[in-house]
């Protein structure tokens, strides 16, 4: 097998078929396109000065341009950042510092608050809207269209994803060549990707799911892509017809069900959706299984192991189950404490070893080192059971994270900034169910008596300081916190006590 990931996808792809079609202007690309374009870029990269194994950060809208920013990367052996385009300058500023990319390239309105960021890092700044535009296009048209891919080995990396910490300081997980490509080339087998396929692809692409997993696996196989901007129902039902796949997390799928167009003629060319990136309601599998006769293939992953287990392509796709671990991955679980191995249908941490799993975390060797056991399983901190015949169930999640329109939030990083805010004591944040987004954030606030502070305040207060995904949907405030024996907070309680706020 290739250890360069796009050596790879070289050797798959036929180069006069369609690669890419913008929904929105119905532009097509062809590989042979996608090849050229990414050829540019990549010159332009080594033009720029960088080197394999640098950094290139990119904060973007979602375009074929910002796909063949990250194929240039993997070519010149670069590695890719892709930044969620929803964080504000504050956030952006401890990645950028932390990572130090030689180029940061982002939307142009954003210029003026990252200008000064990218300067104290030493990072060029150049780039890209949405539409292709931008000095980093203007500056890639003028070089060649081929390009030699750099030499690059299997356990060189090839992208760094940042994830949530509940110490409240993201972490880098490494991704190198090998867990991207033995990940997408397991998954295009496992579910039966092949040329003439053509996926809808609404997702975003500064994550695992739409970046590496839509991506890889779609050019792995040849096939096509129609390209979304963003989840838009009118374009959705107009792809539906002539598409055969889509890739969706469950608020996709709970829209799509409220939408009296949802039937079995309408999705009748399709073979397969699949969701991922949060839990998949049972509710919702029933249901979309019985409008339009597809049962939805869920799968698990995460941004340090890439995917771990699916529901199978052929065979039972149990609702409630993430199904069994890929091809070439070992997957345990054991007690979260001792580590004792625990028996089928017992509760435990999922533990996970494999080509797919990431190197380490970026600048946190001790982090990294916590993370693992001695004999190389990753700790997930997802708590499982796993029956007899290796079929997996997430039954909760550890450390308090909360999944929310497909989004991994971790309360801490939100209380660290509402307590902070002038007027409060402290907080305690969490996830409560959500029609729409499975969970939405929820902070409980205890104020200092007779301070002059409300619900409204704290919202401003967190508009400036995070993405607003994670900006909570709800405040309230309480006098005190519930706590155990032992002085910790104990959320269940406060769970239980809103788990009813948005139904």
């Amino acid at each position: 097998m290739a250890n360069h990931l796009f050596d790879a996808i070289c050797q798959a792809i036929p180069s006069r078929e369609s690669a890419l079609i913008e929904a929105e202007s119905n532009r097509i690309w062809t590989y042979g396109d996608m090849l050229d374009c990414s050829a540019r870029i990549a010159n332009l990269l080594v033009r720029f000065g960088i080197t394999p194994g640098d950094r290139v950060a990119a904060q973007v809208e979602k375009s074929a341009e910002a796909l063949m920013l990250y194929l240039a990367c993997v070519r010149a052996g670069a590695v890719y950042l892709p930044l969620n385009n929803a964080y504000t300058a504050a956030e952006l500023e401890y990645f950028i510092g932390d990572a130090t990319p030689k180029l940061v390239v982002v939307s142009p309105q954003s210029t003026a608050q990252l200008a000064s960021i990218a300067d104290r890092a030493n990072a060029r700044l150049e780039t890209l809207d949405m539409q292709g535009g931008g000095s980093l296009m203007l500056l890639a048209d003028t070089e060649p269209s081929t390009f030699s891919n750099t030499e690059r080995q299997a356990d060189d990396l090839a992208a760094i994803l940042y994830t949530s910490g509940t110490t409240g300081r993201s972490k880098g997980a490494m991704l190198t060549h090998a867990n991207l490509l033995s990940n997408a080339t397991v998954l295009q087998k496992l579910w039966h990707f092949e040329q003439h396929d053509k996926l809808i692809h609404a997702l975003p692409i500064f994550h695992t799911h739409g970046l590496f997993v839509a991506f890889n696996v779609t050019l792995l196989a040849g096939s096509s892509i129609y390209l979304l901007s963003k989840f838009d129902l009118d374009q959705i039902f107009s792809l539906l017809p002539q598409a055969t796949v889509m890739m969706g997390v469950p608020t996709f799928y709970t829209r799509l069900l409220k939408d009296p167009r949802l039937t079995h003629v309408v999705t009748d060319h399709m073979r397969l959706f699949v969701s991922g990136s949060a839990p998949l309601l049972a509710e919702t599998h029933h249901a979309f299984k019985q409008r339009t006769g597809h049962a939805i293939l869920e799968r698990y992953g995460m941004t340090e192991t890439n995917m771990i287990t699916s529901n199978p392509y052929d065979g039972l796709r149990q609702p409630g189950s993430v199904g069994y671990p890929l091809p070439g991955v070992s997957v345990r679980v054991a007690d979260p404490v001792t580590g004792a191995l625990q028996g089928a249908g017992q509760p435990g941490v999922l533990e996970v070893k494999g080509p797919n799993v990431f190197k380490g975390y970026w600048n946190m060797p001790e982090k990294t080192r916590e993370e693992f056991r001695p004999d190389g399983y990753f700790i997930t901190g997802d708590i499982c059971v796993m029956d007899s015949d290796g079929r997996v169930a997430i039954i909760g999640r550890a450390k308090d994270l909360i999944i929310s329109g497909g989004y991994n939030i971790y309360p801490k990083e939100i209380e660290n900034e509402i307590d902070v805010i002038a007027g409060t004591v402290e907080s305690a944040v969490i996830g409560v169910p959500h029609p729409d987004l499975g969970e939405a954030v929820v902070a409980i606030v205890v104020g200092q008596p007779g301070a002059d502070i409300d619900a409204s305040m704290v919202m401003r207060s967190l508009e400036t300081r995070l993405a607003r995904f994670k900006q909570p949907k709800h405040v309230i405030f309480v006098d005190d916190l519930p706590r155990n024996t032992m002085g910790k907070v104990q959320k269940n309680l406060l769970r239980d006590q809103h788990r009813d706020l948005f139904s």
